[in-house]
């Protein structure tokens, strides 16, 4: 019988371990914004979180405000990973409006949005944090845009669709936001559905096609 070898995994890379670990601390950094706030996310919480030592955690982050800026990269990666990979999954749809305001409900709802606003609030008393948040926020809402252009069908009236996305999106977060203090999530459904009646009224000539008048 011929014997064959099996070949060993390759070695990780001591860069790749290094990026690895990374990886699970930025990670582990969401988790406890989530779980525990902004103020209860300390250094020992995310070293425990992600399984490394703290002295692990220091070689890569000497502190918590270094930390935290670069989970607000990693979380802004994420975010608009998730609108392109959630936009991935719509089929052609019949009402484009209707679809652009589900998606928008959808792309809003976990643990990616409790954290990014857990950041927003620390921002308002905090200016490096601020800073990092504005440079980021527009890569996401980018991300975002692209994802509902899909919608349009008509490059002229992208800026329309624009403005009605983010009109759309203050809106939408303004209801989430205020659900904190009492959560019901049927109450916070119903007052989206409440309000994207009246966005409707003003996305028809953003998100849905118009009909060439004959000359």
């Amino acid at each position: 019988m011929v014997r064959t070898a099996l070949s060993k995994p390759a070695r990780r890379t001591q860069e790749q371990r290094s990026s690895e670990m990374r990886v699970r601390l930025l990670d582990a950094t969401i988790d406890c914004l989530v779980e525990y706030g902004y103020a209860g996310t300390t250094t020992p919480r995310v070293a425990e979180r992600a399984g490394v030592t703290r002295g692990a955690q220091v070689h890569h982050f000497g502190s918590k405000n270094d930390l935290v800026v670069a989970a607000i990269s990693h979380l802004a990666q994420r975010r608009a990973e998730t609108a392109m990979r959630d936009m991935g999954r719509v089929e052609e749809v019949d009402d484009p409006v209707d679809a652009a305001l589900e998606f928008l409900w959808e792309l809003h709802q976990g643990p990616l949005f409790i954290a990014t606003v857990e950041l927003w609030v620390a921002g308002r008393t905090d200016s490096v944090l601020a800073a990092a948040m504005e440079k980021v926020e527009p890569f996401v809402n980018n991300a975002v845009l692209l994802a509902v252009a899909r919608f349009v069908p008509d490059e002229v009236r992208r800026k329309d669709a624009r403005d009605f996305v983010y009109t759309a999106m203050d809106a939408l977060r303004g209801i989430l936001i205020s659900n904190f203090i009492d959560p019901d999530p049927d109450r916070a459904r119903r007052r989206w559905t409440r309000a994207s009646a009246h966005l409707r009224t003003i996305a028809e000539a953003a998100l849905t096609p118009k009909v060439a008048s004959e000359s």
